[in-house]
């Protein structure tokens, strides 16, 4: 007989940054003050006007039948305008997707691009999910690794001694979970013209692109790259930009093949994206993006004050992220050094002391396919921000 879960299923691991927070809820939910930095979700409530939508979609009618699976027509129209207004990507209404959420999206693009042994270009640090994506489609991940002395960003030389015969997709994320990091247009330039000099697809993830800060700005690949011509996917959603996690809405775009057949698949696995869910993304896209900017606002100031506080611990390296709302600093220094009778040798469990001695939930970096780093959202209230990462310096300053 045979095993009772499959290899392909059984091999995947769980989400790790749902682990923490799930870990840190139930400890806030037995009593424990525990301050959790894992979740990649803004703190602030969906936007009224969204919400107003989504209840008036409830009593309508329509919205209580199957609808098309590639999305309500008048969402895809409005998710391509969204993306002309905001990157300069010009697409047809046909080529999007309306998925459940971005990781769908991501799931789907990866199902529709890969075959059994092609590589993925994976730079590291990485969101947890992309390598289980890859790997549940057959594909087998090539991780490149960055690290904080040059910013996190992958060169193009970094990619090209990685590729090999069997590369079809490069992973871009930018700005990028965990790091906060965000490529310089004329990089991202530079390489979509490799991508496209060899024949690599690049799959870009812009699910951050409204938040970055200072002098960073997003660009879209396909467009300042325009060489890729029709070997891009893009995939994005409104639950970072509009806090709108729970409600998953996301959508890929891409050639009208490539559509085509990630549609053909999706009408197999959920049929249509909840049309209430979908009404309120219509709200979203449609709408103006003052409260984005409200919420950049608030992010951008607690970005300094997390940086400002990390960097006071000693042996911890935090480089200023550029967008997202990620800190990712470095604790290998303080790796393998005494505390409260122990000798955390990874950041793993350094981080399972955190959580027991000082009520802080952090991801650990091997989470994202680097040992030895911490990834803190700052995607919470001020006074828990400072206070969570005080608690942290005050465990941290004992390391001997």
């Amino acid at each position: 007989m045979g095993a009772r879960i499959s290899a392909r299923i059984g091999g995947i691991a769980p989400s790790a940054t749902l682990a923490v927070d799930s870990r840190a809820k139930a400890l806030q939910a037995a009593g424990r003050p525990v301050i959790g930095f894992g979740a990649g979700e803004p703190d602030f409530p969906t936007p009224e006007p969204i919400v107003a939508a989504a209840e008036a979609a409830c009593r309508d009618t329509r919205n209580h039948r199957y609808s098309p699976p590639g999305g309500l027509p008048e969402l895809r129209a409005a998710i391509a305008d969204k993306t002309r207004r905001d990157s300069g990507l010009e697409i047809q209404p046909s080529q999007v997707l309306v998925t459940n959420g971005g990781k769908q999206a991501v799931y789907t693009a990866f199902a529709t691009l890969l075959d059994p042994g092609d590589e993925v270009l994976l730079p590291a640090p990485y969101w947890t999910t992309y390598p289980e994506a890859i790997t549940l489609a057959g594909g087998l991940p090539v991780v490149v690794p960055t690290d904080e002395s040059t910013g996190y960003l992958a060169t193009v030389e970094q990619l090209e001694a990685a590729r090999t015969p069997r590369t079809k997709v490069l992973l871009f994320c930018s700005p990028s979970n965990p790091t906060g990091a965000v490529y310089p247009p004329e990089q991202v330039a530079a390489i979509g013209r490799w991508a496209a000099a060899n024949d690599v697809w690049v799959l870009a993830d812009e699910i951050y692109e409204h938040l970055v800060y200072g002098g960073a700005e997003h660009v879209s690949m396909p467009v300042v790259a325009p060489e890729l011509a029709d070997r891009w996917v893009v995939v994005n959603g409104v639950a970072k930009t509009y806090a709108m996690t729970g409600w998953r809405a996301g959508w890929l775009l891409g050639p009208s093949d490539v559509v085509t057949a990630a549609t053909n698949l999706q009408s197999h696995l959920c049929s249509n994206v909840a049309n209430v869910t979908q009404r309120a993304a219509l709200a979203a896209v449609s709408g103006p993006l003052d409260a984005v900017l409200r919420m950049r606002e608030a992010f951008d100031r607690r970005r300094g004050l997390m940086v400002d506080l990390l960097s006071k611990i000693p042996g911890m390296t935090c480089p200023t992220p550029q967008g997202a709302f990620y800190a990712y600093p470095s604790v290998r220094e303080i790796l393998g050094k005494q505390i409260r009778g122990r000798r955390p040798a990874t950041s793993l469990e350094l981080a399972e002391l955190a959580l027991e001695e000082a009520e802080v939930a952090v991801v650990p970096g091997e989470a994202f396919g680097t040992p030895g780093y911490f990834r803190l959202s700052y995607a919470l209230g001020e006074e828990d921000l400072v206070t969570g990462v005080t608690r942290l310096a005050d465990l941290l300053s004992e390391a001997r």
